[in-house]
């Protein structure tokens, strides 16, 4: 079978098994704590892969959407500026909330992502633990994304507001029509989440891709045109951390026959992100320098190609819900039957390390401390970076050490525990 039949039938068989199953988001969950996370690694991101969204009939836009899902990224450390731009959390102009959520969405026409300010508003709207998401809140939430004129200055294309109720005025349709995708995502959506620590250099090259992508867009040069294969919210998130050497550039606006061949997928760029944020051949320093993204990691921005704290969470649409379906499907585009990604994904889910921080941060430090006692002469053409790649190794396992120190102490004085930042 060619290249070509074998990837239209994965994506036909995807699509026919996917009826059958619900996706259970609940696993492996939200097991740690974000202020926990964020105090040992301040800078990072975080990349989600939305389920499907099935709005309840009967009022408002009956947003019902298809099984491939959606996919955002968020990035604790870079804030909104007043320009529109991004810009680091640290930088004079910045707003308050520690970090922001990208989405890019094929409404928009003089932009290719808008920035939700706000971890807690990003995913959950701010609704509070155990409240039930009534049709009351939900209009309260929609309020709230005006007041941060989130859509301020942002134009979309007209056949966008073909899912807006009748006689619902433009600004408003926006809010109505973008809930749950662009904003509080959490509110109608499962997820499955990637988080990866980044250095400020690596966050500070993520915002510089990010704007310049955005740029012609609002200059008013071009206009935006989202396409599933050539261009859509997986390669965004996708070459922002290819920008922070975590990887190689998935290409975009390829020859169509090409793009169909090859295009990113919400459910598998999540496991992808997560084998390769966890794949231990990566602190082999010879294999690291074979690799083009790890060797950039490791020059160009003096770290390791895979640090301690790349783990996975997910989380079920909010419930209690008066809204939004709750049970909700989310396929990988593979094989049914010899595809790899279900077995990868079971995997993630049932390796402790992979989802909690602490046993992350054992597995690195134990296998960082074999590095560098095992640390061995490295062939001529390898001498800078094999300098370079230890030095990382010291600067990373001093870190480690001393995040596992703090997790110790705040276990023993759990009144004390991490610092809010």
């Amino acid at each position: 079978m060619t290249g070509w039949l074998r990837r239209l039938f994965a994506a036909l068989a995807a699509l026919a098994l996917a009826g059958c199953s619900v996706v259970d988001f609940s696993r492996p969950g939200m097991a740690d704590p974000e202020a926990g996370y964020a105090a040992a690694f301040p800078w990072y991101a975080e990349f989600c892969a939305l389920s499907q969204i099935k709005k309840h009939p009967g009022f408002g836009a009956e947003i019902r959407g298809e099984i491939g899902g959606h996919a955002v990224l968020y990035l604790n450390g870079a804030c909104r500026g007043p320009d529109g731009t991004l810009i680091p959390c640290d930088a004079p102009g910045a707003g308050p909330e520690g970090g922001v959520g990208l989405s890019m969405n094929a409404h928009f026409r003089n932009a290719k992502w808008v920035a939700i300010p706000g971890r807690d508003f990003f995913f959950e709207g701010n609704l509070r633990p155990g409240e039930t998401l009534t049709r009351a809140r939900y209009a309260e939430v929609q309020a709230e994304a005006r007041r941060l004129g989130l859509y301020d200055g942002v134009a979309f294309h007209r056949e966008a507001f073909d899912e807006a109720p009748p006689g619902l005025p433009p600004e408003e349709a926006k809010y109505e029509i973008s809930i749950a995708t662009d904003y509080a995502v959490g509110l109608g959506r499962g997820r499955y989440c990637a988080r990866v620590p980044v250095t400020r250099p690596q966050m500070l090259a993520m915002i510089g891709f990010l704007n310049a992508e955005n740029a012609p867009y609002r200059s008013g040069k071009r206009d935006f045109r989202w396409s599933l294969f050539q261009d859509n919210c997986i390669h965004l998130a996708h070459n922002a951390l290819a920008a922070a050497g975590f990887w190689q550039r998935w290409p975009t606006n390829m020859p169509l026959p090409l793009a169909i061949l090859d295009f990113p997928v919400p459910k598998n760029e999540f496991v992808n992100l997560m084998r390769r944020g966890n794949d231990p051949g990566l602190l082999d320093p010879e294999a690291a320098f074979r690799d083009a993204a790890a060797r950039r990691s490791v020059l160009d921005f003096g770290t390791l190609p895979v640090r301690p704290g790349a783990i996975a969470l997910s989380a079920p649409a909010w419930a209690p819900n008066e809204v939004y379906e709750t049970e909700l499907k989310l396929v990988f585009y593979d094989e049914p039957t010899l595809g790899p990604y279900r077995g990868w994904l079971e995997r993630i889910l049932a390796t402790p390390r992979e989802h909690a921080l602490e046993p992350n941060l054992r597995w690195y430090a134990a296998r960082l401390h074999r590095l560098r006692e095992e640390r061995r002469a490295l062939p001529a053409e390898m001498a800078e970076f094999g300098q370079r790649f230890y030095a990382a190794i010291d600067r990373e396992l001093a870190a480690t050490d001393s995040r596992l120190e703090r997790l110790r102490a705040a276990r023993s004085t759990p009144a004390t525990g991490f610092a809010q930042r």
